[in-house]
């Protein structure tokens, strides 16, 4: 095997072997004999010394550590050089893996990858379950909130999360939970550990049960059977007055809502606030329409405070309420994509304007017709909506009943 025969190098170098590992073994006789046939062989400690065997004693070995773009330059030069090069890797290395890196680098036209069972399929194995219908998403060196808001935004029935050291899964679960992940009996969570190797752990629970534990970081987080979100979504907006406690009429009719949802043209991802959220009607139902977003619902009253949480748990949407008087609450909060202001002066919404990201959107909505005017000015569109609705009148039928007349104002920073 070692005297296994190389391609000769090409314009752009000898081609690169990406080889999986999986608990110290190779899958396929093509892995083993681009190992036993490396020159070089790039991997972690751990990979190389579990390897050691299978590869010639002569061969160089780089360790997979530091710097990344430092260990892929010696591999690009070393291919460049026509000496045949093995990186080892995890798994399935085109799944969350070195291929991605490596192929930005040499060109995916120059890799052999010889792939390992994924943790992900081992885990799911290991319950005994599909994975074909899976949202896979990793928070391995990458933002939590990332990974959080890809799981809300899934409407499959399974769910895998790639744990990593600064994530764990009791950390995943927690924010996950935070985020307005259903917890409830229908859903297993299990946490699979070290599969393959020596020492492998899986574990049945809740997700509540996994937030409240210690795993290893290195592991899959399994959400199973989210039956509710098997569910074809609702595409309805503008939600009846009453699905929201509300105080005193205190809250954006129907009507107007579903012209302001719209006017919003909310992103699958990003930051929206909801200004003036008042009951949060608006900022709630952003987030049932978009669970990838990250809603903010800032709120001067306390007692609307406590409605609007009140109103997120009971529609299961996860958003960050920020009590306070805008535009000086506004000041701690990340810049916003998409804005909702419930009303206000143009001093709130100059400030939401200097803090508009590019393409990002404001709605407004005024009862006063000189502060529409203004605000009509900075975004550039105003549009008044005046709603009747029917009321029973005694025996004889309907009558229409009108609604005070609002104007949405919208558009971009000018």
């Amino acid at each position: 095997m070692s005297g296994a025969a190389v391609a000769a190098p090409g314009p752009d170098g000898t081609p690169i072997a990406v080889v999986g590992v999986h608990g110290g073994h190779l899958y396929g006789p093509g892995a083993v004999e681009a190992l036993a046939g490396a020159d070089v062989v790039v991997g972690s400690s751990r990979h190389l010394s579990s390897t050691a065997s299978l590869r010639r004693h002569d061969a160089d070995t780089v360790v997979l550590a530091g710097p990344l773009d430092e260990v892929l330059g010696r591999v690009a030069d070393a291919s460049r050089a026509g000496r045949a090069v093995s990186v080892l890797a995890s798994g399935d290395p085109g799944f969350f893996g070195i291929v991605r890196v490596l192929s930005e680098r040499v060109g995916s036209g120059l890799l052999r990858v010889h792939p390992a069972p994924s943790s992900v399929s081992l885990a799911f194995a290991r319950l005994g379950l599909s994975w074909d219908d899976a949202t896979v998403v990793s928070a391995h060196g990458r933002p939590l909130a990332d990974a959080v808001r890809a799981v809300r935004s899934s409407r499959q029935p399974s769910v895998a999360v790639l744990a990593s050291p600064d994530s764990p899964p009791q950390v995943v679960a927690e924010a996950l939970l935070a985020a307005g992940e259903p917890a409830g009996p229908e859903t297993t969570a299990a946490v699979a550990s070290r599969l393959g190797e020596e020492g492998e752990v899986v574990t049945v629970s809740g997700l509540a049960a996994v937030a409240r534990g210690s795993f290893d970081p290195m592991s899959v987080l399994v959400l199973a059977g989210r039956t509710s979100r098997r569910e074809i979504p609702s595409v309805a907006w503008g939600l009846a007055e009453a699905e929201f406690e509300h105080r005193d009429g205190m809250i954006t009719k129907a009507e107007v809502r579903a012209v302001a949802l719209g006017k919003l043209d909310l992103p699958p991802s990003g930051v929206l606030w909801d200004v003036g959220a008042g009951s949060g009607s608006v900022a709630i139902e952003c987030g049932r329409l978009r669970p990838g977003l990250d809603v903010f619902a800032v709120e001067r009253d306390p007692d609307q405070v406590g409605r609007i949480r009140s109103n997120a748990a009971r529609h299961r949407v996860g958003l960050t309420v920020t009590e306070g008087a805008a535009p000086d609450a506004l000041l701690g909060l990340p810049d916003p994509d998409r804005v909702f202001l419930g009303g206000g002066g143009t001093g709130v919404l100059e400030a939401a304007l200097g803090r508009l990201r590019p393409r990002g959107v404001v709605v407004a909505t005024y009862a006063i017709l000189e502060r529409a005017v203004a605000a009509a000015a900075m975004l550039g569109n105003v549009v008044e909506l005046s709603v009747s609705r029917g009321v029973p009148t005694g025996g004889l039928g309907m009558r229409l009943r009108a609604e005070n007349p609002v104007f949405v104002c919208w558009g971009p920073e000018t």
